[in-house]
């Protein structure tokens, strides 16, 4: 079995859904996680926290150098993410469509390395 990354790529404005009309997608997606786990290829989830709330550690030259905010300024960013066993990329293709359906967004699809 493969492991893949499904990454939900948001708009940052999703952050700002009111709890209670953000609660049928928790929900939904909490149904889902459990239907991944009866069927074997749960591996790990998460939602993430707000993007403007991340923070960057550059260690790459001869200080290290630590920033408020994302690596990059982008119109969409990591919501996100399951890490789910799949027999092949077909599998997993069926596994996102079914995410995103409940999530209501985009789903990116990437295997790890050496994979």
């Amino acid at each position: 079995m493969t492991q893949y990354l499904l990454s939900v790529v948001v708009d940052p404005s999703v952050y700002d859904i009111p709890q209670e009309e953000a609660q049928p997608s928790y929900e939904a997606t909490g149904r889902f996680n459990d239907e991944l786990r009866a069927e074997g290829a749960w591996v790990f989830a998460g939602g993430l926290g707000r993007v403007d709330e991340a923070t960057t550690v550059d260690n790459t030259g001869a200080d290290v150098v630590v920033t408020d905010g994302p690596y990059v300024e982008t119109k969409e960013c990591l919501g996100g993410f399951w890490i789910v066993e799949a027999p092949d990329l077909d599998a997993a293709l069926k596994i996102a469509a079914r995410a995103s359906a409940v999530c209501e967004q985009k789903i990116e699809i990437r295997t790890f390395d050496g994979a």
